[in-house]
């Protein structure tokens, strides 16, 4: 028996932002907790604040120099020409922002802390982690460290030698493939939007043995993620046997969401967890990407609740929903948002058609697997 999951969360999210112009301008973590607590699903004894990484535990992969450039621009609250030139500190979407060092921190502290609470087995959900894209030596996509990256190393660095990372999100785990390309302890999979930003992650990518990826159509619905989780995913995972699991549970692969063209509803990503979560002795669940406030919240709630074994109600109780009608969002969808965003928390499920592309996905995922390192749980 597996004991009971924590929650790891900051108060940091609550009123920071990267600018009004920024899709993370948004409150995301903040929101599912505030939505977990309404619905009355979290023993406040497994609830535990986020520490903040110490720049020595951030330099297990991080550049030393970038760490104080970090550091550096959070003091002044600007960036260098040299920060914008070597670090991507203050361009190419990075902005400076009042928390630019502390808030990826946080999520780093949350992770390592997560890797640390699950090292003898258990499961924590830490939303605020999956910053995916972050380089050793600069920003990358919205991503100042790479949270899921010193986790993964976390755990390698308690022994463990076959660690899976799956990543839902719409965008390609790039820096976390790149990573551990040439590590075959960290075995790593993705599912993303085909052509889009970084433009990485081909079907044919397998990052020297140690990773698969599958890019996936426009308009992904819930029946072609389910396709991949039945038919390439879970046999993949139960071909590695894995030690440990980390999920990232990036929200931009939702229809609703304004930087990605997938179709699904936050049940696919529900599903993903329901499927994984017995399938190895440790589990930590991440957030990741997602730019409408109110997809974001609902589907990482429902995350947790996954992990407790709650069913979402058919109708949100006053307080979750005020928590959801507090909300606003200036992009488009914003404008006029459907009622049931205020009132439920499960989406309407997205069928439709398996394509033949899925399938094909399916087929090449499990082709040439390679056998798994012979570990210990």
């Amino acid at each position: 028996m597996r004991s009971p999951p924590l929650l790891i969360g900051s108060e940091i999210y609550r009123r920071s932002t990267y600018g009004p112009k920024h899709p993370l301008a948004i409150p995301r973590v903040s929101t599912a907790l505030d939505l977990i607590r309404a619905l009355g699903w979290l023993d406040p004894a497994r609830y535990i604040d986020s520490p903040m990484a110490r720049p020595e535990e951030l330099t297990r992969f991080h550049d030393p120099a970038y760490i104080a450039a970090l550091q550096q621009a959070e003091a002044l609250g600007q960036a260098t020409e040299a920060m914008r030139a070597r670090h991507d500190i203050g361009a190419r979407g990075n902005p400076v922002y009042a928390e630019i060092f502390r808030r990826p921190a946080t999520s780093a502290g949350g992770v390592l802390l997560a890797a640390r609470l699950t090292a003898e087995g258990g499961a924590v959900h830490v939303p605020g982690g999956g910053t995916h894209h972050g380089r050793p030596d600069r920003a990358s996509g919205f991503c100042y460290l790479n949270d899921a990256v010193l986790g993964l190393l976390a755990w390698c660095d308690q022994g463990l030698e076959n660690i899976l990372y799956l990543d839902i999100d719409a965008h390609h785990g790039d820096g976390v493939q790149d990573a551990f390309a040439d590590d075959p302890r960290v075995f790593t999979v993705s599912v993303h939007e085909a052509g889009r930003w970084p433009q990485t992650g081909l079907l044919e990518d397998r990052a020297g043995g140690h990773a698969r990826n599958l890019p996936v159509p426009q308009g992904l619905n819930d029946s072609e993620f389910l396709y991949l989780l039945h038919h390439a995913i879970l046999p993949l995972i139960r071909h590695r046997r894995p030690q440990a699991i980390m999920l990232q549970c990036g929200a931009d692969a939702l229809e609703e969401d304004p930087l990605a063209k997938l179709g699904l509803s936050n049940n696919a990503h529900w599903a993903a967890l329901r499927a994984v979560m017995d399938l190895a002795p440790r589990l930590i669940v991440l957030g990741g990407g997602g730019y409408n406030p109110w997809t974001v919240a609902r589907c990482w709630a429902g995350l947790w609740g996954v992990l407790e074994g709650h069913e979402p109600p058919e109708r949100l109780p006053p307080g979750a929903e005020a928590v959801l009608r507090a909300l606003s969002f200036h992009r488009a969808a914003g404008r006029n948002p459907p009622e049931h965003w205020f009132t439920t928390l499960r989406d309407t499920p997205r069928p439709g058609p398996v394509r033949g592309e899925i399938r094909h996905i399916a087929a090449v995922t499990l082709e040439g697997l390679p056998d798994p390192p012979a570990a210990v749980a």
